[in-house]
């Protein structure tokens, strides 16, 4: 699996064309949490390489179409990718081209400025971790035939989807999940419309902030490298090495315990 860095090493140097795009450039928005949370349409594929540039992509369907016209048969491929940074960030886009390449890389493209940001938790009643593994209540996404429920599932039951909706949900950093699906499901294309509509379900629902303690919810990153992670009670929190030197000794080793790993530095 490719990252995108190394397929867009050819781009030149940026000059941003929209006020989101200048916003970036110039340091006043510094996550990809605040970019989409500006209310700012994302036009511009460069302000995820900038804000995001650990994702990965994955491409999930190429297909070859054809139309007639007075000429003859033109054919061009019709490609489906999935990208996202495994920890809370997903997108998907679909793109045509005369050819396979040109197609793969305008369909990252679009789902690069289709990202979004869902909501992880431990939603599952038989599961009491309190880790951000699965998501953190039912959804269910629509597209043509295609209808797809997902579940939470306790800790270890692993991603039970499938294949087209696992790598939806890997790419978006959700470990755990049960899934049920109606329809015409071996059509790839609206399986994966269907599932990246599921998701974002996630990031459109409001919780109180009972429900967020309750189940654990939190949005975006919380992978201990990106330096955050979450408190038992839910609450989202800077563990970056220069962070947690101010937070109490009990809330450090409650957040290990649930972790299940250290996040103390080692001296």
């Amino acid at each position: 699996m490719k990252t995108m860095d190394d397929r867009y090493e050819h781009r030149g140097p940026w000059t941003p064309k929209t006020k989101l795009g200048r916003l970036v450039q110039k340091g006043e928005i510094r996550t990809m949490h605040d970019a989409l949370a500006s209310g700012l349409p994302l036009r511009e594929v460069e302000i995820v390489d900038m804000l995001c540039p650990g994702m990965a992509d994955e491409v999930l369907n190429v297909n070859m179409v054809q139309r007639m016209t007075d000429s003859g048969r033109r054919v061009k491929f019709a490609v489906i990718t999935v990208v996202g940074n495994g920890d809370g960030f997903v997108g998907l886009g679909q793109a045509k081209s005369k050819e396979v390449g040109p197609s793969i890389r305008k369909s990252i493209d679009v789902a690069k400025v289709n990202v979004i940001e869902i909501k992880r938790g431990c939603g599952s009643w038989e599961c009491g971790c309190g880790a951000a593994h699965t998501l953190p209540f039912e959804v269910t996404g629509l597209s043509g035939s295609v209808r797809v429920t997902f579940k939470p599932a306790p800790r270890g039951v692993g991603l039970a989807v499938g294949d087209v909706a696992k790598n939806v949900l890997k790419m978006a950093g959700v470990k755990d999940a049960w899934s049920f699906t109606q329809g015409k499901a071996r059509t790839t294309v609206n399986f994966a419309k269907a599932a990246f509509d599921a998701l974002k379900k996630t990031a459109q629902m409001r919780v109180t902030d009972s429900q967020r303690t309750m189940l654990k919810i939190v949005e975006g990153p919380v992978n201990i490298a990106a330096g955050l992670a979450v408190t038992p009670e839910g609450e989202q929190i800077n563990i970056a090495p220069g962070a947690i030197a101010g937070l109490p000794e009990e809330k450090v080793k409650a957040i290990e315990k649930a972790l299940g790993t250290k996040i103390t530095p080692s001296p």
